[in-house]
C-alpha cells in the first residue's frame, strides 16, 4: 500500500509490456516525476529523486534486487522504496495493473504557492518589461518558473534563444530602439559569462537592460562549486547597478532598483539570483513593486547661461552645420525645425544613420568612415557646429577646429574627448525647442539647400557608376544598396553588423525613414541578427512607433556565422526578419586593413556553407543571388515572405 494519503487521480503511465522485467523508467505526470519499476513480477512508482543529491533513479538500475541511485550508488528496494538496512527510503506511490496498461495513482497538484521568484518577476512587468529573452536551465529553475507564471497570464514573453549572446544582443538593440529595457536570462558560469559581450555593447551605447543570472546556492557559495563564477567580479564596469538576491533581502525593493537603474543611467542591471532563492516562498502579503512615485521626467532645461552662449554663437553664424548622434533619435522632428530656421545641413554620426531621411533638402549623410563625401565637405564648409547627442568618437571624426556648441543628457560627454566652445547639459528635445525660440530674430545664415543639392548629384552620379563595376568575382556593394534602397520598406527597422559590408551600407544606403540599429562603441561582429530579434519583438507591441514595422538585418558571412543558429530561433517564434547577406567567404575588412598596414593578408578566408540551403534547412526561406541582375527579385521575394528569411548574395570583396 503506498505511504501517500493524498487524493489522488489515476493515470495511465504504461502499455502492458511496456517496461520489461528487472528494469525502470522515469514518468512525468501532474508537474511531478515517478520512477516506474517491474521487479519479480510487480510493478511500483517510487519518488524520483534519491534524498542524498536528488539523483534521478529512473535513470539507475536494478541490481542483485536493489535499485542503485546512478549518481552515487545509494540502495533502495524496488517495490517498498526502503533502503536496506536502514529505516528511511523514498516515498512510494499507488499502482494498479489493468487490462490496458499500468496505471499510477497520483497526489492531486497542490496549488501555486506564491515564491521570491514570483515577487521579482511581478515586479519586472509592473515596470513594463514586455520581453525576455534567454535559455532555462538548472540554476535559474526558479526565476524561469516565475517567469512562465508571468507568461501564461499574457503579462511577458519569453523567446528560448540558442547562445546567451544572442539574447544579450537582442536586449540592446532592443532598448536602443526604443529607450526602454528588455531582459535576459542565463543559468550561473558560462551562461552568465556568455551574456558579457551583448551586455557590454549595451552599456557603452547606453542601452538600458536588465540581466538575470542563476548562481549556485548560497551555501556553496565562495569554494569554487560547479559552474560557480564570481559574477559581480565578472561583470565589474559592464553592470552600472548589480546586486545579488539573497533570503533575507527586500526582494521587490532589489527589482524596483534594478529597472528605474536601467532606465534612468541607460546601462544594464544586474541580478544575480542563488539557486534556491527565487524558489522560496514568498511571505504572506509582500506586495510587487511597481515606478509609481519612483520616475521623474527627465525633460529638464539647460542653465539659462549656456543657452545665452549658444544664441550668441549661433547669431554669428552664416554656415551653420547640425550634427546628430544615436542620443539624439527622440528628438529628431524639434530639431529638423531648428535645421529649417537656420537653413543648417543635418549631418549624421553613423549610429545616427537615418534620423533624417536622405531626400529631405537639408540631409547631408553620415560623416566619418562609414560616411558620404557630402557630409563632409558640409562640415568643412561649416563656420559653426551645433551637436546633438554625439560621443565625438575617432570614427565619425568631428573636428576640433569649428566652433561647436554640444549638446547632451549627460553631462560627462561634453568636452569628453577635446575641449568644446559651448558644452550645453540639457535634454535634446527641450534644449533644441529652447534655442528655436531664442533664435528667433537673430538668424544671419545663408540658405545651404542648393549646395546640398549640387554635392547629391554628384555623390548619386558616382554611385551610379560604382554599381556597374563587375571584375566577375561577384555583386558590387555599390548595387547591392541601391536594390535596398528601392526594395526595403520606407518604415523599415535595419539592423547592422560591422566589416565592410557595413562601410558600405553607410555610404550607399539611402534611408527614407527606416530606423538603424548597429553596435555602436563596441563594434562587435554577429551583432546584426540577433539585434533584428529584439527589433522584431518591439514590432509585436501596441505602440504605434513600432507595431507591425518590417524588420531587416544586413551583414557579412564573418558576422552571420557568430549566430547563425538562431535561424532556428527566428522560425521557432514566427519572427518576420529579412536577412541580407553578403557572401565573399573572407574577412574582407581585416584583410583591406593588413594590406594597408603592408602586412601579408593571413588567416582571413572563411570556409562557408551554402547559406540559403542551411536557411531552408532550418525551415526558413533561402534564396541564392549570383548576379546584379537577381537583386530585386531576390529581395522582394524574401521581404515578402511571411517568416524569416535569407537573401545569400554572393559579392565582391574589393568593390566595396
Amino acid at each position: 500500500m503506498a505511504s501517500n494519503k493524498q487524493k489522488i487521480v489515476w493515470e495511465k503511465v504504461l502499455d502492458i509490456n511496456e517496461l520489461p522485467e528487472g528494469r525502470v523508467k522515469p514518468v512525468t505526470c501532474h508537474h511531478r516525476t515517478f520512477c516506474l519499476t517491474h521487479h519479480e513480477g510487480k510493478y511500483a512508482a517510487l519518488d524520483n529523486k534519491c534524498p542524498h543529491q536528488g539523483g534521478p533513479l529512473g535513470e539507475g538500475a536494478i541490481e542483485n534486487g536493489v535499485l542503485r541511485c546512478p549518481w552515487h550508488g545509494w540502495d533502495y528496494d524496488p517495490i517498498t522504496g526502503k533502503a536496506p538496512g536502514y529505516d528511511d527510503g523514498v516515498e512510494t506511490f499507488d499502482v494498479e495493473v489493468r487490462e490496458d496498461g499500468v496505471y499510477l495513482g497520483i497526489p492531486v497538484d497542490t496549488p501555486h504557492v506564491r515564491t521570491i521568484g514570483d515577487v521579482m518577476m511581478e515586479t519586472l512587468v509592473n515596470w513594463g518589461i514586455k520581453h525576455v529573452f534567454g535559455m532555462v536551465g538548472h540554476s535559474n529553475l526558479g526565476v524561469a518558473d516565475a517567469l512562465r507564471v508571468q507568461e501564461e497570464a499574457g503579462e511577458i514573453t519569453f523567446y528560448g534563444i540558442r547562445h546567451e549572446g544572442a539574447a544579450a544582443f537582442a536586449c540592446s538593440a532592443y532598448g536602443k530602439l526604443t529607450g526602454r529595457p528588455a531582459a535576459c536570462l542565463a543559468i550561473a558560469g558560462p551562461g552568465a559569462t556568455n551574456l558579457l559581450t551583448g551586455l557590454w555593447d549595451a552599456n557603452v551605447d547606453r542601452s538600458p537592460v536588465i540581466a538575470l543570472t542563476g548562481q549556485v546556492e548560497t551555501q556553496v557559495m565562495g569554494p569554487g562549486a560547479f559552474q560557480e563564477v564570481d559574477l559581480m567580479a565578472a561583470y565589474g564596469k559592464v553592470a552600472q547597478w548589480a546586486q545579488t538576491a539573497l533570503h533575507n533581502s527586500k526582494h521587490a525593493e532589489l527589482m524596483n532598483l534594478a529597472c528605474k537603474s536601467a532606465i534612468l543611467n541607460r546601462g544594464v542591471s544586474h541580478l544575480v539570483f542563488p539557486d534556491e532563492v527565487p524558489k522560496l516562498a514568498a511571505k504572506e502579503g509582500v506586495l510587487a513593486g511597481s515606478p509609481e512615485g519612483r520616475i521623474t521626467s527627465r525633460e529638464i532645461s539647460p542653465p539659462a547661461e549656456s543657452i545665452h552662449k549658444a544664441v550668441e554663437l549661433l547669431s554669428r553664424s552664416k554656415r551653420p552645420v547640425i550634427i546628430v548622434g544615436h542620443g539624439a533619435h527622440s528628438s529628431m522632428p524639434g530639431i529638423i525645425e531648428l535645421a529649417e530656421r537656420l537653413n543648417s545641413p543635418v549631418i549624421t554620426t553613423f549610429k545616427g544613420k537615418g534620423l533624417i531621411p536622405d531626400h529631405h533638402p537639408l540631409a547631408g549623410g553620415v560623416l566619418g568612415k562609414s560616411g558620404t563625401p557630402i557630409a563632409s565637405w558640409a562640415m568643412n564648409q561649416s563656420d559653426c557646429l551645433l551637436v546633438f547627442g554625439a560621443s565625438f568618437s575617432n570614427h565619425t571624426g568631428i573636428t576640433p577646429k569649428k566652433p561647436t556648441i554640444q549638446v547632451d543628457f549627460d553631462p560627462m560627454m561634453l568636452g569628453k574627448f577635446h575641449a568644446v566652445d559651448v558644452p550645453v547639459w540639457g535634454e535634446i528635445g527641450v534644449t533644441s525647442g529652447i534655442l528655436k525660440q531664442q533664435l528667433a530674430g537673430k538668424i544671419n545664415t545663408v540658405d545651404q539647400r542648393s549646395d546640398l543639392a549640387a554635392r547629391w548629384d554628384i555623390w548619386r552620379q558616382e554611385k551610379e557608376r560604382r554599381a556597374q563595376d563587375d571584375r566577375g568575382k561577384g555583386v558590387n556593394s555599390a548595387a547591392i544598396f541601391a536594390a535596398m534602397t528601392q526594395r526595403v520598406p520606407d518604415n523599415a527597422i535595419i539592423a547592422v553588423d560591422v566589416g565592410n559590408n557595413t562601410y558600405s551600407f553607410g555610404r550607399y544606403f539611402e534611408c527614407k525613414q527606416q530606423s538603424i540599429l548597429m553596435s555602436g562603441y563596441l563594434g562587435s561582429i554577429g551583432f546584426s541578427f540577433p539585434a533584428a530579434m529584439g527589433a522584431w519583438a518591439a514590432t509585436q507591441e501596441d505602440e504605434p512607433r513600432f507595431k507591425g514595422r518590417p524588420v531587416v538585418s544586413v551583414s557579412g558571412d564573418g558576422g552571420f556565422g557568430q549566430y547563425l543558429a538562431e535561424v532556428t530561433t527566428a522560425v521557432k517564434y514566427g519572427m518576420n526578419i529579412t536577412h541580407i547577406l553578403l557572401r565573399n567567404n573572407e574577412l574582407g575588412k581585416i584583410s583591406k586593413e593588413q594590406k594597408a598596414g603592408n602586412w601579408d593578408v593571413w588567416q582571413t578566408s572563411l570556409h562557408n556553407p551554402d547559406f540559403a540551403e542551411y536557411a531552408n534547412l532550418c525551415g526558413a526561406l533561402g534564396i541564392t543571388v549570383t548576379k546584379k541582375e537577381e537583386l530585386d527579385a531576390a529581395i522582394s521575394q524574401a521581404l515578402a515572405h511571411d517568416g524569416p528569411s535569407l537573401v545569400e548574395i554572393h559579392s565582391d570583396a574589393d568593390l566595396i
